[in-house]
């Protein structure tokens, strides 16, 4: 009896230090959308365009209004959330494409999240936009952690929902030019995650709606709006972006393993339309001008996300948490729920928001920084409530108390000096000199390029 019982406990000692940690670890879902306002969806002011399963996601998960962007445009949003850098020191600092497909890659020996998620035993896997570089480069996914992709790889391509071909990890499959390409990504996703049941995955579900080409295979709710075409595709591609999100968690649910996957939902970037416009307007993307600005600007409107966190159990359910987070913190915070060890020459930019996401402290850090590389080199820094933004290198740096004036309507850098000049210090230290990314006040002749790749 006596030698039973100390099995029994060297057997419940011994299993104590086993991965705990191993039935603690979530699968982890990172629903990345394409162009999507803070505003467009229902659980964040929606009132025209009906977003049922991304409103229920936020009653059962936690909503994240401060949820922020790598930075305002595609590619370089996306390095940022897979590479644990902000824009000061992410290798991607812009849109440049790659004649005759694809965009400028990661470098060779870039860390992402997903070689760190693969390397602690996490089956990998991207579906739906890439725009971080082609097969032959070291930025494709399947270089840099990836075990499947389904979707396109540049995003120049992405463009088009009805295209004659996507690609099936390296291989090109023919399309008949008039097949909606998210329903074959998403009924790849289904099968796919299908598949990982009975193992940790790690899902990056890069959905392109509703980025431009404004196409939609079906109207459904809206066709008999009294609204223009467009205004009618685009509502339509919010809520079948809606529908897409619904269908994963249904199945996350089907085959039970709900409630141990963390799902975080975000835009790349804000809306692809000012504010007055069509779109902008009707759907009151700036939320009655509560956020400024919009894609390519680094105002907060450009910057600010429809951030939503779900885990069953971990993140508070039915909650509002107002606490600054970004991109760049994905890495480290994927790192700790899996439980796995960064290699000492990780990026140091992120931290991560793990107490965050389940309701506790969020970590301290002396300031937020991002950069764009478009026309003119643009910068933008939060510390604080503070914001500071400059719309080039010889333009004047802007400052706003985002904890009083979050429309960023009232420029008080007169009125405090010696805050412009910590900040202007801050965006010094926060930037690595690039080749690729040089300081300019204005690239005239490439912006027009730049911008049409980016649309």
């Amino acid at each position: 009896m006596k030698s039973a019982r100390l099995l029994s406990f060297a057997l419940s000692l011994l299993l104590s230090f086993i991965p705990a940690l191993g039935a603690e670890r979530p699968n982890m879902i990172f629903i990345l959308c394409d162009d999507l306002a803070q505003g467009d969806l229902g659980c964040y002011g929606q009132k025209l365009i009906q977003t049922p399963n991304l409103d229920k996601m936020a009653a059962e998960g936690t909503m994240f209004p401060q949820l922020y962007s790598g930075t305002s445009v595609c590619a370089p949003s996306r390095s940022s959330l897979m590479t644990g850098m902000h824009m000061g020191n992410c290798p991607i600092r812009a849109n440049r494409e790659v004649q005759p497909e694809g965009q400028m890659p990661l470098p060779e020996g870039t860390l992402t999240v997903a070689q760190v998620l693969k390397e602690a035993g996490y089956a990998t896997a991207c579906m739906g936009k890439w725009g971080m570089g082609m097969f032959d480069t070291p930025g494709s996914p399947l270089k840099v952690g990836f075990d499947h992709f389904y979707g396109y790889n540049c995003q120049r391509h992405a463009h088009s929902y009805f295209p004659t071909y996507l690609w099936n990890d390296d291989q090109r499959i023919p399309l008949d030019g008039k097949t909606y390409a998210q329903e074959l990504i998403a009924q790849d996703t289904l099968n796919w995650v299908r598949k990982q049941a009975d193992k940790p995955f790690f899902l990056f579900y890069a959905i392109t709606l509703p980025h431009g080409k404004f196409e939609i295979d079906d109207q459904g709710l809206y066709k008999d709006k009294p609204w223009t075409e467009l205004q009618k595709n685009y509502a339509a591609m919010v809520t079948r972006l809606d529908s897409d999100v619904g269908r994963l968690m249904d199945l996350l649910k089907e085959l039970k393993v709900d409630e141990k996957t963390l799902v975080i939902f975000s835009g790349d970037n804000g809306a692809s339309f000012a504010p007055d416009s069509e779109v902008g307007s009707l759907f009151d993307q700036s939320m009655g001008g509560k956020l400024r600005g919009y894609k390519r600007g680094l105002y907060e409107g450009g910057l600010r996300e429809a951030g939503i966190a779900r885990w069953p159990g971990k993140v508070p359910a039915g909650q509002v948490n107002e606490a600054p987070w970004a991109f760049w913190d994905f890495l480290p915070t994927a790192a700790e729920l899996a439980d796995a060890k960064l290699p000492a020459n990780a990026p140091k930019d992120g931290h991560s928001v793990v107490s965050l996401l389940k309701g506790g402290e969020a970590p301290e850090r002396e300031y937020f920084y991002w950069e764009l590389h478009e026309k003119a080199s643009i910068q933008a820094l939060r510390f604080g409530d503070w914001k500071a933004v400059k719309n080039g290198p010889m333009s004047p740096t802007e400052l706003y108390d985002l904890k009083t004036d979050l429309s960023e309507s009232k420029d008080v850098a007169k009125d405090h000096p010696e805050l412009v000049a910590k900040a202007e210090a801050m965006m010094k230290v926060a930037r690595t000199e690039d080749p690729n990314w040089p300081m300019v006040q204005n690239r005239a002749g490439k912006g027009k390029g730049k911008k049409k790749a980016a649309k």
